[in-house]
Formats: C-alpha cells, structure tokens, sequence
C-alpha cells in the first residue's frame, strides 16, 4: 500500500492502470468523512485503459494527519501527491468537498488541470440566516448525532436504510478533530467570484434530491465557469453510492469528448 508523507500527514493512495496510456492520469478526491473507496467503481472501469490515482485526505481513511483550517490546505496535499507520482498534467475529480479542492487545485495551477469533474460540489456554501444558525447549532450536540444527523440527509429516497446505518458508521470511524475541523473549512469556502478564471472544460454532475449541497447553487457556480457541461442524476449528494454505474458513464463520455 504506497503511503506519502506530507506536513505531518502519511497519506495512503491507489496508484493503478497503465503508465504509458495516451491520455492524462486521472486523479479522484473523495469528500468529507469518506475515503478513496468511494471511487471503488469509476477506479474499476478506467483503470483498465489509463492510469487512475485516488487518495485518502488527510484524517480520512487509512491516512493519518490532523484537521487543517482551509480546503486550500488539502489542495496542496493533492498537488504534493501528483509532485511525488510525477504526474505534470492531469484529469481531476471530486466530489463534495474533493470538488471544493480540485477546483482549488485548478485555480492555483491552471496548467496541471486538463479536465475536472465537479460531483454533488459548489463554489460557495450559501444559506439563509435560519439555516446558518441551525448548522452552527448542530455542532452543539453529542458527536455521533452531529455524524449521523450529517450522513443520513446525504442520500435521495429510497437508498436503503441499513446502507445509510454503514456509512454512518463509517463516518464516525474519522477522528472527530478532522471532522469538526473541515466541516468550518467548507463553510468558510468560497471560490465563486473566481469561477470564472477556470477555463478547462468542466462537468458538474449533481443530484436532483442533494439537500447538503442543493442543486440549485450548483447552477450557479456554472453559470460561472467558461466551460461547464451540467448533468443532474436522480438521487441525492452521495452519487458515488447512489448511482455509481450512471456517474461513471457520465465520466466515461465526458472525458471521452473531443475538446
């Protein structure tokens, strides 16, 4: 299992496929509370053809490491990773929080991104003054409520229930430091106002029952973007669990396209 250590973190990855294939690695991010196995579908399907490269952040998974205060701060451990593996260039995708981060590696270094995917992601958390004040209040009760409470609202109707208990579970396996700790990270990201520097072409899938992340504020991030393709699945902020084989067809013919 390769493991990197970066800035007090040993960050464990997949690095799998071929090396000389024609296109660029492609490089997953998984989001909060989750782990590299969240792409455990798309790694299987592409792999066969090119090089795939996902990794636990920080704090997540088999990695070790502390809460950081900024999402930019998991960018540069993205980017140390892709400086480890020698990877100059390359497709990346994130979901939720891992959105946050890739598009925080794209406007940092604009020439590593090919293409990006953005999953069930946004450029800016917006909410009403009651909404603000109910997510600053549910970090007031016991840990494993403020988890569950958290996961369970993450998928649309009908994803069965004793699935959700586990990624429940799960969830609350990650250091409760990591997790209060980022959950302010994404709060306090914002890259709306810059959306507009990213020029790569960009897919932003999103489910239509998302209540973490709703839909309608990713719209508005890609009425910012150059290049934006929208699709939007039935389900809810969990599309790698959800619709896993759909996502990766929309991966599949998006990376696919001609430019």
């Amino acid at each position: 299992m390769p493991q990197l250590d970066v800035d007090g973190a040993r960050l464990v990855y997949d690095d799998e496929g071929p090396r000389d294939a024609a296109e660029v690695p492609l490089v997953f991010v998984h989001g909060w509370t989750a782990n590299r196995h969240r792409w455990d579908h798309q790694t299987a399907h592409f792999s066969a053809r090119r090089r795939v490269i996902r990794l636990d952040l920080r704090g997540h998974g088999e990695s070790t490491g502390a809460g950081v205060p900024g999402i930019a701060h998991l960018a540069r451990d993205v980017v140390a990773l892709l400086d480890h593996l020698e990877v100059e260039r390359c497709a990346l995708v994130g979901h939720s929080m891992g959105g946050m981060i890739a598009q925080t590696v794209a406007l940092a270094h604009p020439a590593r991104v090919e293409r990006m995917v953005l999953v069930n992601s946004i450029g800016r958390m917006t909410y009403s003054r009651g909404r603000g004040l109910l997510m600053a209040a549910s970090t007031l009760v016991p840990f494993p409520l403020f988890v569950a409470a958290n996961i369970k609202r993450a998928f649309g109707p009908g994803y069965p229930r004793e699935e959700i208990r586990k990624h429940i579970r799960a969830s609350a396996a990650t250091p409760r430091e990591v997790v209060m700790t980022l959950y302010g990270a994404m709060r306090a990201f914002d890259v709306l106002d810059r959306a507009g520097e990213i020029s790569v072409p960009t897919l932003m899938v999103h489910g239509y029952h998302d209540v973490q992340l709703p839909v309608r504020q990713m719209l508005r991030l890609a009425k910012a973007y150059p290049d934006a393709v929208v699709r939007v699945l039935d389900a809810g902020h969990e599309l790698p669990l959800e619709e896993p084989a759909e996502l990766t067809r929309a991966l599949d013919a998006f990376l696919t396209a001609k430019p």
